[in-house]
């Protein structure tokens, strides 16, 4: 793809997969760069000309989230005052997006807070994935993208050839996502029940809702952090009598602690897609990353050329 209206940015929470969709897209990532003073303070500077140009900014937020949250903040800002045309933002993981409802007394309402910075900074559009759940867009008054890497995963996993596979959903929260993912590998799905008391990332899992014996279990979720869920389940799967267990989430942000527990865990394999690449310990090589790249590549060309992202999406 050649357009010299398109310039495609990298802020530093997504080099890598900026690099990727540059390489899809047959383009040259853009030259900035990112200041950090000892105090610290973020500094950011364009370092070409994009005056009456469209912009895309790819910028994850996770480790360190609030700082590569404000990073974008000020890519937005220093692109507009930069004179460019449109600015689009490209976050493939948004780390507030969980923060969705005022669900308890005297608590923020935070993916709200952050749609309105990102609108007030001067972002026209945002492309992201996965989104913890569909009603965060209607946080945000400008137009939301929101990608899934279920057809990335879903090949990934069909490209194993498991025998007997069952699809399980580690909560009832996710089962209509999970069904998808069933549907599309012509598996059954099985339904993990558990409870969450509190806000320190752990949870209960109290059953197993469905047959998985003599059978390969394939978990799937939008995220994991300590990975304590998934192993939960996994446990009470081989209870239950599966043959193995593997797992598959798009957003792999792991906290530290996370890899020594999936060593340890039944879990045989798990993949993630490159939506998080600044990680606070090495993988484990059991976890297998999927790129998700080309998908991000092609929504980005179809927005600059006024394309349908939706058909990217068959139902």
């Amino acid at each position: 793809m050649q357009d010299d209206d398109l310039m495609v940015f990298g802020g530093s929470g997504s080099p890598k997969l900026t690099r990727a969709i540059c390489d899809y897209l047959r383009i040259t990532p853009c030259k900035n760069e990112t200041l950090r003073f000892s105090e610290g303070n973020l500094f950011v500077r364009v370092l070409e000309n994009v005056r009456g140009r469209s912009v895309y900014i790819v910028q994850s937020t996770s480790h360190p989230s609030n700082d590569n949250f404000m990073e974008l903040l000020f890519w937005i800002d220093a692109f507009k005052r930069a004179s460019a045309e449109s600015v689009t933002v490209v976050m493939p993981y948004f780390c507030y997006a969980k923060g969705d409802k005022k669900d308890e007394p005297r608590v923020s309402i935070r993916a709200r807070v952050c749609a309105d910075a990102i609108e007030s900074a001067g972002a026209d559009r945002v492309g992201t994935m996965d989104l913890h759940a569909a009603q965060i867009q209607g946080v945000f008054k400008v137009p939301v993208d929101d990608l899934y890497a279920l057809p990335v995963l879903c090949d990934a996993i069909d490209a194993m050839g498991l025998p007997e596979l069952v699809v399980v959903s580690p909560d009832a929260g996710f089962a209509k996502k999970a069904r998808k993912y069933a549907s599309c590998l012509g598996a059954p799905l099985v339904i993990g029940d558990k409870e969450r008391s509190a806000h320190d990332e752990q949870a209960e899992v109290m059953a197993i809702i469905g047959e998985v014996e003599g059978r390969t279990a394939f978990l799937v979720d939008d995220f994991t952090i300590s990975c304590n869920t998934l192993i939960e389940v996994a446990e009470k799967l081989i209870e239950m009598g599966a043959r193995e267990v593997m797992a598959a989430v798009t957003h792999g942000i792991f906290s530290p602690g996370a890899m020594a527990r999936i060593d340890a865990s039944p879990i045989s394999r798990l993949l993630i897609t490159d939506t998080v690449e600044t990680q606070p310990e090495p993988l484990s090589p059991k976890v297998q990353t999927v790129s998700v790249a080309p998908l991000f590549g092609e929504a980005i060309r179809r927005i600059h050329d006024r394309e349908s992202i939706s058909t990217l999406f068959p139902d």
